[in-house]
């Protein structure tokens, strides 16, 4: 299982050494543009995943186009 934790800096160093003395526990730091990165991707599937089921209206890629 992953888990994405957002901790505040001053307290990161402490739990990540109580992460890493667990010895069947992996931890690895990321920079905040890639879990901005994995946030936007999770929505994309979210929306992807209402649209197939129905629940939301997709838009002609011209419409889209033409907002531009």
């Amino acid at each position: 299982m992953k888990i994405l934790l957002e901790i505040p800096d001053n307290k990161a160093s402490s739990l990540m050494d109580v992460l890493s003395s667990i010895s069947y526990v992996k931890a690895h730091q990321i920079t905040d543009s890639k879990a901005l990165l994995i946030k936007e991707i999770k929505e994309a599937v979210n929306e992807v995943n209402l649209i197939k089921a129905g629940k939301k209206r997709t838009r002609l890629a011209e419409d889209f186009l033409n907002e531009l």
